[in-house]
């Protein structure tokens, strides 16, 4: 008899269920999807005012010291610039330049700080230790993590936290909320303005419940997460990015520092600039489909003549638009007039368009 892998727990699991919220199975956890209001009322809230995200599956590493001339060996960013304070988005990268996951680095006053996908936590620990024996690299994973998003979500955070209101986008500090030491970002993952904190497990349900609270703020699951960060026009590990896809074939050219794409010497660099000054055979598009049907996640897109051109790597409804959206990899340096792509067997007109499809709306 074959039983089912046992999920790991969050350390706000009780509170997601007595919020109501359907909870399934993502990168090893039993995480919350969605609530009663549904995805489409949790997408509004977040757009319109501010949404309780628990992201505690994600996995913090912590980097003692400045070795940031060896973290450059496989982070592509000027990390030996990055200042106490501020945030980069940065790529993992092998030696054959394909991404093994995307993350954030911040730099503390006593320290590196790593926030990578829940799915690759495990794997991007092993990866970093085998790649880099000198650096030591302590995981946080027990740790809980919070993200709090939208309009008003600096206003309801500046009540509980005074430093939060002076943040700007990519920026990073340890502090307390509600007396707890806490590391604070501001960052996110849905195109909106918002925080990210990362506190002990034992102090997640007093900060979660008291941001609850507060009117403006509802909780948010999996299912809102992805179609805001779809809107956003966001990579998501796995889809978009893989060990095989390039930084330049993802749209993420500037991910690499500018002093990087001088002196290289950073995994995966010859194919890099290979790409960079050749271009890639593929690169990453959005795609809006001229019909109600849905591109979904390995649908193939076609030009005018019929030959498979590329595929989609992610799609569904815009709530904010409201029609359906797509992001997927298509041939360079082909016509894109005349494009359609397969769903079930149907081929339906779609066109390239600019990403994000929605605004981003980050502090500066």
């Amino acid at each position: 008899m074959i039983t089912a892998p046992t999920l790991s727990t969050i350390p706000l699991d009780q509170l997601h269920r007595d919020l109501g919220a359907r909870m399934v199975p993502f990168a090893g956890y039993d995480m919350p999807v969605q609530y009663p209001t549904g995805i489409i009322q949790e997408h509004q809230q977040v757009r319109q005012a501010a949404g309780l995200f628990d992201v505690s599956h994600m996995g913090a590493i912590f980097i003692a010291g400045n070795p940031a001339a060896e973290l450059e060996k496989v982070f592509p960013s000027d990390l030996q610039e990055l200042g106490v304070g501020q945030i980069k988005y940065s790529l993992l990268l092998n030696e054959h330049g394909g991404i093994e996951d995307d993350l954030l680095i911040s730099r503390l006053d006593d320290g590196f700080l790593l926030v990578v996908n829940a799915g690759r936590k495990h794997h991007d620990l092993d990866f970093l230790r085998q790649a880099l024996p000198a650096v030591d690299f302590i995981p946080l994973f027990e740790k809980a993590m919070i993200a709090l998003q939208g309009p008003k979500a600096r206003a309801v955070l500046s009540g509980l936290c005074s430093d939060a209101d002076p943040m700007s986008f990519m920026s990073i500090q340890r502090t307390k909320l509600l007396g707890h030491d806490s590391i604070l970002s501001c960052s996110g993952y849905t195109g909106e303005d918002g925080f990210e904190l990362i506190c002990d497990a034992d102090h997640a349900l007093e900060i979660a419940q008291t941001l609850l609270d507060h009117p403006d703020v509802k909780p948010i699951g999996l299912g809102a997460r992805d179609s805001l960060r779809l809107e956003a026009g966001l990579c998501l590990y796995g889809h978009e990015l893989t060990t095989k896809i390039s930084p330049i074939e993802a749209g993420l050219t500037w991910a690499i520092g500018k002093r990087r794409r001088l002196e290289g010497k950073f995994a995966g660099s010859p194919r890099i600039f290979t790409e960079m000054k050749d271009a890639p055979q593929h690169k990453r598009i959005g795609l809006i489909p001229e019909s109600r049907s849905i591109p979904r996640e390995g649908c193939t897109l076609h030009d005018a003549s019929g030959q498979s051109v590329g595929i989609v790597t992610s799609g569904g409804q815009s709530p904010v638009l409201g029609h359906p959206i797509a992001m997927g990899y298509i041939t360079n340096n082909i016509p894109m007039e005349g494009l359609t792509v397969n769903i079930r067997g149907t081929y339906y007109p779609i066109r390239v368009t600019k990403l994000p499809f929605v605004p981003t709306q980050y502090k500066k």
